[in-house]
This record gives C-alpha cells, structure tokens and sequence, in this order.
C-alpha cells in the first residue's frame, strides 16, 4: 500500500512537472522593470506599511488567472478567439489595437529597464540593448515551445536572487509580519497614489491573453487542468513573495536611512553600501533579468492574440512560412520597443504613462468578457465559476475596475492629488 502512495505522488509529481510553465511564466512576467520600479519606491518612501496589500492582491491574482487557464484547458481556444466569437469582430478589432498600443509602450518600458540594469554594471545601452534585442528575437524564432518555455522558466526561478538580497539588508523580520496581516491606511493622497500603483502593477489585461494562449498550445485538457490551477496558483505566490522581498530590502535600507529613489536603478546603486556590494548586484542583476524576460514575453503574448483574433496561424512550434504574421509580429514589436530606447531624449516617461492608461482602460472590459464567457455553459459545460467562485471573482473584478480607473485618472490628472 506505501509502495502504490509513494508510486501514485511521483507520478502526480511527473504530471504536474510536465504541465508546469504557463502560470508560473505568466505571473513572473507580472514583476517586470516597471513593477519592480514601484515596490523599489513604495519601500523606500513607506518602509513596511503597504505589506499588507500583498495578501489581497494574490487571492486578486490566483482568481483572474485561473479562469483564463481553465477557460484555455476547456475550449481549447485563446481568449482573442472567444471574445471574437461572443461578443463580434468589431469588438475584438477594437480591444486588439489598443492592446497593441499599450503592449509596444510597455515592451518599450522593458528595453528601458534593460539600459538601466546595464548601467549599474557599467554597460552603455548602445551595447546591451541590441544585445538583448537580438537574443529575445533569436530565441522565440529559432526555438521550440518546449525549448522557449525551459527558457523562460529558469528566467523565472532568476527572481529569487531578489531573497538574498533582502536577507542582506537585515530587516526586522516581526515587524516584517506583523506589516503583512496588519493593514495600516492612509488618505494621504501620496500612499493612495502608491497603493493605487502597487495594485494597478497586478494584473494587466495582456496577461490574461497570455496565459489562455500558452495552456493551448502547450496542449493541456480539462483531464488534466487540476495540475494547471497548481501551476497558476504556485506562480501567484512566487511573484508576489519576490515582490514582499523587494518592499523589505527597500524598506531595510532605504526607508531606514531616508534615502528616496525614482527607478529600481536608483534602489540598485543605494543598496550597495548600506546592505553590502553582493546585494546590490543581485537587485541589479534582479532587475536585468525582469526586463530582459519581460522584453520577451510581451511582444510574444501580443503576437499571439493579434493573430488569434484575426485568424492567422501562430506559435513558436510553427516554421516561419506557417506563421509569417506572428513572426514578423513579434520581430517588429521588438525591433520597435528596443530602437525607441538607443533614441536620444525619447521621453519614456510619457510613453510608459500612457501606456498604463490604456491597460488601465481596457482592463474593466476584458474581466467582464472573461466572467461573462466562463459562466457560459455552452462554451464551458461543467466546468462554469460555481456560486462561491463568482462572488470573489465578481467582487474582485469591481475591486479591480474601481482602482483601476482611479489610476487612470491619477496618470492623466495628477494634481488631482496634489
């Protein structure tokens, strides 16, 4: 009977590992340059204050993520495809170009993120931007799925040299838990303009194209979707534990010191003599890889629900003469977003505020078409939100739309909160 128990886990263990990557990957991506930029900044200007919202915003998390991925599992079909098929082409036309807008400022913002990483390390952007470019092409065009997503995946276990780095700066671990079960707010419209960034970094609306995408093309089925929610609900965790750790180390040394940052650069070079040469590379290092996976992914999540909903082929198993749209997508998106940066003066920040506008924007129209086509039992049978289910995910979409909006408004109207 041991014999069959400890046979039956390691094969659940298999199982698991084998359908592993697409939530893990989905959510990392989550932790990009800009939103390892606004934990630098909330640590360094609120110390351990908004350790708090990390708890809520995972649950927030694990529930948008996991419709995608069943609804993926279960049609076997991207969420471009649905909403197209449901709600019309007009609609889809529509959500597809300002996405499209949106993901090439934030791929912008990820090359940004590589020339400041290289600067810590003392690496002219003329080098290292065209470098990474290049590699992020090369790897997608010339790769396997399977090959891309081993890839991406230790990319993503790269996120835990932000943990010794924390551990460097010696924080006060009581009161770092006593801060994560202890909500402390304020109206003071700094910490709700934080707070607002803190969750509006969360979830982006092309992340749920993502994840929907890669559950069908890596195959996964409703039989095993059970191993797939494991995979959504771990990657949740990890990006938000990564992101509990960035806060802390900020707050350690930073915020203890009164040193203030605008850029996770600046978070960078300042920890180095208050926490330790060692941990201030590894945040740098932290950062290079965040915006070098994320360079990566976001052309390629654009890519691949463009061309889901317009009806061309798409993924990286496919040759380039079976897919040319996808490919010259993904090439011209990272052609693009890499060329802005070596530009003289470009101004970045505009373009990664209106960026976060029009994610902000769109993010209340895709949660609703999501929880109108899971509830469809004539897309998704059995497998529907159940009464409990609905309620967070409702509750949680409200939560999202209000927030959002708000730090939408704040971006276009910031003396609002002055």
């Amino acid at each position: 009977m041991k014999a069959f128990k400890k046979f039956n886990l390691f094969h659940m263990l298999i199982l698991f590992l084998a359908i592993m990557g697409p939530g893990i990957i989905t959510a990392n991506v989550d932790n990009d340059a800009g939103g390892i930029t606004t934990y630098s900044v909330a640590g360094a200007s609120f110390g351990l204050k908004l350790l708090w919202i990390f708890i809520p915003l995972t649950l927030a998390l694990i529930v948008v993520q996991e419709m995608c991925a069943r609804m993926g599992a279960v049609t076997g079909k991207g969420l471009s495809d649905l909403i197209r098929e449901r709600f019309g082409v007009k609609v889809i036309m529509f959500v597809m170009a300002a996405l499209l807008l949106a993901d090439l400022g934030n791929t912008v913002s990820e090359f940004a993120g590589v020339a400041a990483s290289g600067e810590i390390f003392n690496i002219s952007k003329y080098i290292i931007v065209p470098i990474v470019a290049f590699l992020v092409w090369w790897i997608v065009i010339k790769g396997s799925y399977k090959m891309v997503e081993r890839v991406f995946l230790v990319a993503s276990a790269l996120y835990l040299c932000y943990i010794p780095s924390a551990i460097m700066a010696k924080p006060n671990w009581g009161a770092v838990f006593k801060e994560m079960v202890v909500p402390s707010f304020s109206f003071s419209p700094i910490y709700l303009a934080m707070l607002i960034g803190l969750i509006g970094t969360t979830i982006a609306p092309w992340m749920q194209f993502y994840i929907q995408s890669a559950v069908v093309e890596k195959g996964i089925t409703a039989k095993d979707y059970g191993y797939s929610r494991m995979d959504v609900i771990l990657g949740c965790f990890m990006t938000d534990i990564i992101a509990v750790f960035i806060v802390v180390a900020c707050a350690a040394t930073l915020f203890v010191h009164n040193i203030s940052i605008t850029t996770a650069k600046d978070a960078a070079l300042a920890l180095q003599p208050l926490a330790g040469r060692w941990a201030g590379l590894l945040f740098g290092f932290g950062l290079l890889n965040a915006s070098v996976f994320s360079a990566s992914i976001l052309p390629l999540a654009t890519a691949y629900y463009v061309c889901e909903a317009l009806g061309f082929e798409a993924g990286v198993d496919k040759k380039w003469e079976e897919a040319p749209v996808f490919y010259w997508m993904y090439t011209s998106l990272v052609a693009i977003g890499a060329g802005l940066i070596l530009i003289p003066n470009v101004p970045l920040i505009m373009v990664m505020i209106w960026s976060q506008v029009v994610n902000g924007v769109l993010l209340p129209f895709i949660l609703i078409f999501m929880l109108i086509l899971i509830n469809n039992k004539d897309i998704m049978g059995r497998f529907t939100n159940s009464r409990g289910f609905n309620a967070v995910a409702w509750a949680t979409t409200v939560i999202m739309i209000a927030l959002t909006l708000l730090l939408v408004v704040i971006s276009i109207f910031p003396h609002l909160l002055a």
